[in-house]
């Protein structure tokens, strides 16, 4: 669990976009994804605005591949002022959106959309925050954590990617919030759970800027005094390594802590016994 005793002189902020066009809110309304772009967007600039120190990170996370969309990994934009606009926050909503289009662009059309890959761009935000911490002035405290803003379905096929970026992120003491826009999502609330982030599943989207300034702008050193959604039960259930399923029951592996499916095992075990049996 992250450190959280003092307050920090600055915080990195990962926020993940997972931009699949698989995802059920946007196969009903592709013009939603615009306004959740949007409520993301004027929360990443409300976590700048907090402290002059504070530095942001955005992934977007698409079914082929997982890219950076702030920072920009070449040169900045040129941005021009904007009555009214921090030029720090315009090259923020234009680099996002730019990228974007780009990373959409780039899918492979004649592929059919798969699952999010939640978990390589996690891992990628834990990479991008090691290497910020590396950089960080000696005797400045940094306090980091992810954010995850998806309305894909729970799938057990990237549960082993999952469990080794929810220990790395608790070993380099790194928060993991996710929110969840359409379905509840047990493997993640688990992530939640083990870095001790929080978990939020939005009724409405229509709400989604205000449910993120809420729940997720706080730091972990203010979430102590402010009423915040309580973890819930968190199910635990791991996956069977062959059928990638959420078992209640199962056998493990001495050697290698894999988990099998119940029932298949406990036909193996039959058929063992059956024939020793008869060779008696």
């Amino acid at each position: 669990m992250a450190d959280d005793e003092a307050p920090s002189d600055s915080s990195l902020l990962v926020i993940i976009v997972d931009t699949n066009p698989n995802q059920r809110y946007i196969t009903e309304d592709p013009k939603v994804l615009t306004g959740c772009l949007d409520a993301v967007i004027a929360f990443a600039n409300s976590h700048l605005m907090q402290k002059s120190r504070n530095q942001l990170a955005v992934i977007g996370c698409h079914f082929h591949k997982s890219e950076y969309l702030y920072p920009s990994p070449g040169k900045p934009l040129d941005v021009r002022q904007i009555d009214g606009q921090y030029e720090l926050f315009t090259l923020v909503e234009k680099t996002i959106k730019m990228r974007l289009v780009n990373l959409i662009k780039s899918q492979p059309q004649e592929e059919r959309p798969g699952e999010s890959l939640l978990a390589g761009a996690m891992a990628m935000g834990l990479c991008f925050i090691a290497r910020m911490r590396r950089e960080q002035p000696p005797g400045l405290r940094m306090a980091s954590r992810m954010l995850v803003v998806t309305g894909s379905s729970d799938t057990a096929a990237q549960y082993i990617n999952y469990m080794n970026v929810f220990f790395t992120a608790q070993k380099q003491q790194v928060l993991l919030d996710v929110c969840s826009l359409d379905k509840h999502l047990s493997l993640l609330q688990q992530g939640c759970d083990i870095t001790g982030g929080l978990y939020l599943k939005v009724p409405s989207l229509e709400g989604l800027l205000q449910y993120l300034l809420w729940v997720f702008l706080p730091e972990a050193s203010e979430r102590r005094e402010l009423v915040l959604p309580g973890r819930g039960r968190v199910d635990y259930r791991a996956a069977c390594f062959c059928h990638r399923e959420l078992l209640t029951i199962g056998y493990v592996c001495s050697v290698c802590l894999s988990g099998e499916f119940y029932i298949l095992i406990t036909v193996y075990i039959f058929l063992f016994f059956y024939l020793a049996i008869s060779q008696l």
